[in-house]
């Protein structure tokens, strides 16, 4: 079966070629959409698929809906629901995404959040490693700062403001590096990767940067300051971090439902650690895998048999 083959569209499940907007459709021309992503694991054990905290990310696309002024006309429940029906209808033997999105789809001109039709679609894909988490990855701090909250909020995932982390990323690329790191607006602090969130080990401590330091309020970042709490015991601390903090760093991690728990092994050239994945994060990344494809049960309100 090619995948994807099924879209949820116009408020129904259909192939998906036949998912189609109109080159006029608003948030084309505007970027006035937002989106999630959300992970299916495949367990290869139980031959079975989890959508990993599926009812957490419907919840933060229904808040953001309310900073681009969307209205979702679908509940929590019934977006999972469609999600899973989606899912199985597709029958994927190995790791996937979801992708919800919520647009103005009228085909009025002008750069506008009322006065316009507005819907929402869903499909799937088959998705394995996002980055490669087996190795500590390369990275440099971009020329590319992120944008403040008060210019396009980072904390919604708006799909105009994804033109930033193209900036960030594609500098990365051409430079030879893997990934990029990106500092405020106004230059002081750390903010996040591209599009993923930044752990940084120091002295025994776990610290990543506060929600008001421009950053995504990451599904997967709330994943790793419970589990580190509960199995490792240790505190996050939510703190701004300066861009030298990382080159003195024990270890840093990135984490995002794309990115899972990547390894950082050095920054603009400065090796972190040894330049290879550190204990706490490699601790943290088997823990996490084994979370995602509900093998600890303790964990298991978070994952959505399908």
């Amino acid at each position: 079966m090619n995948h994807p083959g099924f879209a949820f569209f116009e408020g129904k499940i259909i192939p998906i070629e036949q998912a189609r907007i109109d080159i006029r459709t608003n948030a084309l021309q505007y970027g006035t959409g937002i989106f999630e992503g959300i992970r299916c694991y495949w367990n290869e054990k139980n031959k079975t698929n989890y959508v990993f905290r599926i009812e957490d990310h419907y919840r933060r696309f229904i808040l953001n809906s309310r900073i681009m002024m969307l209205d979702i006309k679908y509940s929590i429940e019934e977006l999972c629901d469609i999600t899973v029906e989606l899912l199985r209808k597709e029958g994927y033997k190995e790791d996937s995404y979801v992708r919800p999105f919520a647009y103005n789809s009228g085909l009025n001109i002008g750069p506008k959040l009322v006065g316009n039709k507005q819907d929402l679609f869903i499909y799937t894909i088959p998705l394995g490693e996002y980055l490669d988490i087996s190795k500590a990855i390369n990275v440099c701090i971009s020329s590319w700062d992120r944008i403040p909250d008060n210019s396009i909020p980072p904390r919604a995932k708006i799909s105009g403001s994804y033109v930033n982390a193209a900036f960030q990323k594609t500098e990365a690329l051409l430079n030879g590096y893997d990934e990029a790191l990106v500092l405020t607006a106004n230059g002081k602090h750390v903010s996040e990767g591209s599009a993923m969130n930044v752990f940084m080990v120091k002295n025994g401590n776990l610290i990543t940067p506060p929600v008001t330091d421009d950053i995504l309020e990451g599904i997967t970042r709330d994943t790793v300051i419970k589990l580190a709490k509960d199995s490792e015991n240790i505190d996050v601390i939510e703190r701004s971090i300066d861009r030298t903090e990382l080159y003195i760093a024990d270890e840093l991690f990135f984490c995002g439902t794309g990115a899972q728990i990547s390894p950082i092994g050095n920054v603009d050239k400065r090796t972190i650690g040894n330049g290879e994945m550190g204990p706490l994060t490699k601790k943290l990344q088997q823990l996490y895998f084994r979370v995602v494809k509900n093998e600890i049960s303790k964990y298991s309100d978070w994952c959505r048999k399908v």
